[in-house]
């Protein structure tokens, strides 16, 4: 049975900053060009935490029981190294989906019903990234849900749920957002090339391969800072605090850039989760202080 402690690592907190970030921007955006709902703001980190939480567990479980977790470079996991049964990990993930779905009916009820079948999709998405008979991520799909499902939708949505109202500064945002998302996966898959390959997991980095996985890492991080002009063009200067997501992403640039493999390349996850946070703290300082 698995400790409190073993289940808090298989949750990786190291990936909220990604579930934060995107609400943080979107909320930052309606500072500016609308009256922000707080409560509103509160529930959709709600969401975006759980649907977090509910897609690590859910890869946990389907990665767990597949066997692609048997030779692990990264975090543990709690179905491959054998501390919790697939039966709990799959009920942690229900259970993380469930809150989700519950929170998010009450942000539907209050904006617009039709966000239902967007949460529906977001959950499915998440589920079937590792789950299901042939799942996306194994087929170089998961940078392309992670940048619509935990960029444009998770800060556009967020912008919506709020001000009713679709905006050109919200759309760069999650763009800037989404990109920074996707460079979180790329950094984990450029590490888990050998072990992906081995095990049959066709992720985009198995099938790029080593050296264009880094050029696209760097590609992403350059790209976020395109829409961080973006952002600055169409609210305020002040939006320009964002380029402090530099700081940190510069060490997971030196490590994908400079070659760094297996263990070597956990800090650039770590530093390309903080550089999101940083991005979107930084779109919403700045607009709270330029409205």
């Amino acid at each position: 049975m698995a400790t409190p402690g073993q289940w808090l690592h298989g949750a990786r907190p190291r990936t909220l900053p990604a579930a934060v970030a995107p609400v943080l921007a979107g909320t930052g955006v309606v500072v500016f060009e609308h009256a922000e709902v707080w409560w509103k703001a509160v529930l959709a980190l709600v969401v975006s935490l759980a649907l977090q939480v509910g897609v690590n567990y859910a890869n946990d479980y389907s990665d767990g029981v597949r066997g692609t977790d048997q030779e692990r470079v990264g975090p543990l996991r709690l179905v491959g190294s054998g501390v919790a049964s697939p039966r709990s990990v799959k009920l942690a993930a229900f259970a993380a989906f469930g809150l989700a779905g519950v929170v998010g009916l009450v942000l539907a009820a209050s904006t617009a019903w039709w966000l239902v079948a967007v949460g529906a999709l977001a959950i499915i998405a998440a589920w079937f990234y590792t789950g299901g008979k042939k799942p996306y991520g194994y087929n170089a799909l998961g940078e392309v849900m992670v940048f619509v499902f935990f960029g444009l939708v998770a800060v556009m949505g967020t912008s919506y749920v709020q001000s009713g109202a679709w905006s050109l500064a919200s759309l760069w945002a999650a763009c800037g957002i989404g990109v920074l998302a996707c460079a979180i996966l790329v950094a984990n898959n450029l590490r888990d090339i050998p072990t992906d390959t081995t095990s049959g997991k066709r992720t985009l980095a198995v099938v790029l391969g080593d050296q264009r996985t880094r050029y696209l890492y760097l590609f992403l991080v350059l790209a976020a800072g395109v829409a961080l002009v973006g952002v600055i063009l169409c609210t305020t200067w002040w939006a320009a605090l964002a380029v402090a997501f530099v700081i940190p992403v510069r060490r997971g640039l030196q490590a994908v850039l400079g070659g760094a493999t297996g263990p070597g390349l956990i800090p650039a996850l770590a530093a390309t989760g903080l550089a999101e946070l940083v991005f979107g703290v930084g779109i919403f300082v700045g607009c709270l202080i330029g409205r």
